[in-house]
């Protein structure tokens, strides 16, 4: 199979309804094609019998055996690329975590599709996060150079006015890092092993609206330092952080000597939101050489531009290297923007960020 031939689509749902709105979304994609549809995991199966897709597209609530059961199978007989989808419950969140553990490569909220633009952004993530999986679960001989989905790309600018880099004074340390597929083993890696006297960090990962909830709330029964779904001005500080809410963009502001967060509302940017992009020009902009940011695994290149406008503002800035990338997407784009100034395994970056922070304590005059 070359990797330009479509990529094959089976789909598991239990609604026609969304089962018809998927088959159009793949069919208007000229990467992808729709091998099959199944109501339940029995039908898949034998749908499967006939021939192998490339990428399953999973509903996890469904009849007859539940989506992580069959996931769970799939892993232990025949793994292959999934892509679940869920609902926006409690329940949902928790299912979706468990299905990350359980080898999922990518997890998506139920998309709407009940407007022109709430269809055209159901596309876009719907084919990225299919390209992803299996690009992740092939590694060098899957379908490394699939392209991305159509549709429109904006940039930061659709968020916040680009500005000429300025000085900014010495303020307390601040962190900010950008990550998606693959991203919440990456970020799992990195925050585990930081020390409670961390600078504070804001964070991106690629994931649905009510889920980011959910990891955070994981992250932060794990961690050392306290991990939660950021909200609409919550102060960044030492010790903390802060992962952008799904559906929506974060940018950080300094008031005085403190940073804030903001929550804002607004179209994809980079093909996404919260957008990577938009977390880093906010950084360069209030932040400028008091930042540290870190772009890791992840299809695409959201973040790549953003980690240029900071290494002009005079931030110290890493990429994850190949090696230890699900999928080596955005760090790559980064370096060939010319924006990063180390590039480091996984295992690396907690170091970075511990050691940055207390040299940039001593700048900006902070003592133990």
């Amino acid at each position: 199979m070359s990797n330009s031939s479509p990529i094959k689509v089976l789909v598991v749902d239990d609604s026609a309804a969304i089962r018809a709105a998927y088959g159009a979304i793949i069919d208007d994609d000229p990467g992808l094609a729709l091998m099959a549809m199944a109501p339940d995991p029995f039908v898949a199966v034998e749908k499967m019998r006939k021939e192998l897709p490339d990428v399953i597209l999973l509903d996890l609530e469904l009849p007859r055996m539940d989506g992580l059961t069959f996931l769970k199978r799939i892993m232990g007989q025949r793994p292959l690329p999934v892509v679940v989808c869920s609902s926006y419950t409690e329940a949902g969140s928790q299912a979706m975590m468990t299905a990350l553990q359980s080898g999922a490569k990518e997890v998506l909220a139920k998309p709407r599709f009940d407007t022109p633009m709430a269809r055209r952004e159901a596309a876009i993530r719907l084919g990225d996060a299919l390209r992803a999986a299996v690009v992740a679960h092939g590694g060098k001989s899957g379908k490394t150079a699939v392209p991305l989905s159509p549709g429109e790309k904006l940039t930061a600018d659709a968020i916040l006015p680009p500005l000429a880099p300025r000085p900014v004074p010495p303020t307390v340390p601040i962190v900010a890092i950008g990550a998606s597929t693959g991203g919440t083993e990456a970020l799992q890696t990195v925050l585990t092993a930081l020390k409670p006297d961390a600078p504070a960090i804001a964070i991106v990962q690629h994931m649905p609206e009510k889920f980011t909830e959910a990891f955070a709330r994981r992250l932060n029964g794990i961690c050392d330092i306290e991990v939660r779904e950021a909200r609409d001005g919550d102060t960044m500080e030492s010790g903390l952080a802060l992962l952008a809410p799904g559906n929506h963009h974060m940018a950080v502001r300094r008031v005085g000597h403190i940073y804030r967060v903001e929550i804002l509302d607004g179209p994809y940017v980079s093909r996404h939101r919260p957008s990577v992009d938009v977390l880093f020009r906010s950084v360069a902009q209030s932040a400028g050489a008091n930042a540290l940011a870190a772009i890791l695994t992840g299809m695409g290149d959201d973040g790549a531009r953003g980690m240029a406008e900071l290494h002009r503002a005079g931030a110290r800035t890493l990429a994850q290297d190949e090696a230890t990338s699900v999928v080596y997407g955005m760090p790559r784009e980064a370096v060939a923007h010319g924006g990063v100034d180390r590039v480091l395994p996984i295992g690396s970056f907690h170091a970075e960020i511990m050691a940055w922070g207390k040299t940039k304590d001593l700048i900006a005059g902070k003592t133990a």
